[in-house]
């Protein structure tokens, strides 16, 4: 699986933290992470939680990525900007039991985590039991046990909903400010892992316009 991290301005500076405690925990699982940034709070390129959101949309729908870990202060400002998008299913998860849950009921393809609200002694070590939990075996196996199949049953549904509600990815990305745009994809690294990752020709092509 390849793991996605995003941060934004306000918590850049927790991001070599985070990104060697997600590392530290999935790697021995064979998975692979990619650090989106921002890398520290003097990045020259700063992004808001909205911009995470737009971010996370581009990697999941172009599959160049198949999972996001990304947040803000208190976390739902990112979720809520990830949820906004087709294909992006974000949980907030502030505790271990939150990651598993969520991983187990809801199947999702993201989580935002809270890195300024609560985030403190033992802040570390928390981050390591939530992705030790959200990558606990296989996803979607429902809990408790006896809510399996409703679960299981209820996240079709949802998948088929965000499907009606939501239009074609690449229309999104036309319609967007394009400057709010290029700012989401104007990572130090953000070439380097995207085009070698993207599985999608046309979502490809139209980010390369965007940096152009």
């Amino acid at each position: 699986m390849k793991i996605a991290l995003i941060n934004e301005n306000s918590q850049a500076a927790k991001n070599e933290l985070i990104y060697t405690t997600l590392k530290k925990v999935v790697e021995p699982m064979g998975h692979q992470v990619f650090n989106y940034g921002m890398y520290g709070a003097e990045d020259k390129n700063s992004l808001t939680y909205v911009q995470n959101g737009i971010l996370a949309a581009i990697l999941i729908n172009s599959k160049a990525a198949d999972y996001v870990i990304t947040g803000c202060g208190t976390g739902e400002g990112a979720m809520l900007a990830c949820n906004v998008f087709p294909e992006v299913l974000c949980g907030h998860v502030v505790d271990p039991s939150d990651a598993y849950m969520f991983a187990q009921i809801n199947d999702g393809n993201a989580i935002s985590l809270p890195f300024a609200k609560g985030f403190g002694w033992g802040a570390e070590l928390n981050l390591q039991y939530v992705f030790e939990k959200l990558f606990d075996g296989e996803p979607g196996q429902g809990y408790p046990k006896d809510r399996v199949i409703p679960e299981q049953r209820n996240k079709k549904i949802l998948d088929q909903v965000k499907k009606v509600t939501h239009q074609d990815f690449l229309t999104i990305l036309k319609k967007l400010d394009q400057e709010l745009l290029k700012g989401a994809v104007s990572g130090e690294r953000f070439q380097e892992y995207f085009f070698a990752n993207c599985k999608n020709d046309e979502i490809a092509a139209y980010i390369k316009k965007v940096l152009a």
